[in-house]
């Protein structure tokens, strides 16, 4: 039966190569498609763990009055934003692996559009945290004046409309998509190659305008820490420097792990004749999971007050 559904997928771009496509397919891991019932139990286990544990602690948030603070508003946005984009690629990913392979051609967009843009929203409000280090640290009597609710609030809708207004997928379904419709990935990626128009504009646009957006993100949150360890190789008193950058911990490895999402497009892109195709886009499922079960457990660790408001919500659920 495998072998019968690879043949008709890899066939069937070629029965009209100027009809409009209508729908995509999706292949998850094309050379290994008798293991993808097995592998759809680790996913929907890991989907389960990392959903839990960031509902825990937006939770946690929400109902202890004691973290009613814009640090810890800012620190549940990432978790926020890893939630709507493994709910947006990850259902469909379970899905594929029971055969429910197609998707709709305003589906596909709007899952790679809402990828995009949820993934420089979260590029975004790092930088956004990495500002709230900075005035802890360099500036701590005037932290409470500078970063309020108000302050959290004016930041959430400058995120929402600054990707909004840069994201280049938009212009994708201008592109005329006909024949080829055999995506070899899990999610809705590199759809402007399938196109059979000229893309070269298309793929120049988005390349120049996706890591600009990424790369003034880690440019200031760069600038933020220097500026942050001139701080506090200033302080004299006993154990202030140690306390100071033990504020940072939790953002810092934040951005370690989003450093692994642009890791994976890097491979994708740039190594992909030397890594097998399969070993990629395992790569790309698993860091949807990666960040969003890892977030709630390091704020737990490096956070007293978020470990205690998670120590009281366990409680009460018993």
């Amino acid at each position: 039966m495998t072998s019968q559904l690879k043949i008709h997928w890899m066939a069937s771009p070629s029965n009209d190569s100027t009809a409009p496509v209508s729908e995509f397919l999706l292949i998850c891991f094309p050379s290994y498609q008798s293991w993808q019932r097995w592998l759809s139990l680790s996913l929907s286990l890991l989907f389960i763990l990392a959903m839990g544990a960031s509902a825990t602690l937006l939770i946690t948030i929400q109902l202890e009055a004691s973290l009613h603070e814009p640090m810890y508003y800012l620190l549940s946005l990432p978790s926020l934003l890893g939630m709507v984009l493994c709910l947006t690629a990850i259902p469909k990913v379970l899905a594929i692996f029971f055969d429910l392979r197609s998707i709709s051609f305003s589906a596909c967009f709007l899952q790679m559009f809402i990828m995009n843009n949820f993934l420089a929203m979260e590029s975004c409000t790092l930088m956004v945290m990495a500002y709230d280090r900075y005035v802890a640290i360099c500036h701590p009597l005037r932290y409470p004046s500078i970063i309020t609710n108000h302050f959290v609030a004016k930041v959430s809708v400058f995120v929402v409309i600054r990707n909004a207004l840069t994201v280049p997928i938009p212009i994708l379904p201008a592109l005329l998509y006909c024949g080829k419709n055999v995506i070899a990935n899990c999610i809705c990626a590199n759809l402007v190659q399938l196109s059979c128009d000229n893309f070269t504009l298309n793929r120049i646009y988005q390349s120049v305008a996706g890591w600009t957006l990424l790369g003034s993100d880690f440019i200031l949150i760069f600038i933020s820490y220097i500026f942050i360890l001139r701080a506090v190789l200033k302080f004299k008193a006993e154990g202030a420097a140690v306390k100071a950058l033990s504020m940072c911990g939790s953002h810092a490895i934040l951005i370690l792990f989003f450093s692994t999402v642009l890791l994976v497009v890097v491979l994708t892109h740039v190594a992909r004749k030397s890594i097998p195709v399969d070993t990629l886009i395992l790569l790309n499922v698993l860091h949807h999971f990666i960040s969003l079960a890892l977030n709630p457990i390091v704020y737990g660790v490096q956070t007293k007050e978020i470990k205690q408001g998670i120590q009281k919500l366990l409680r009460r659920g018993m």
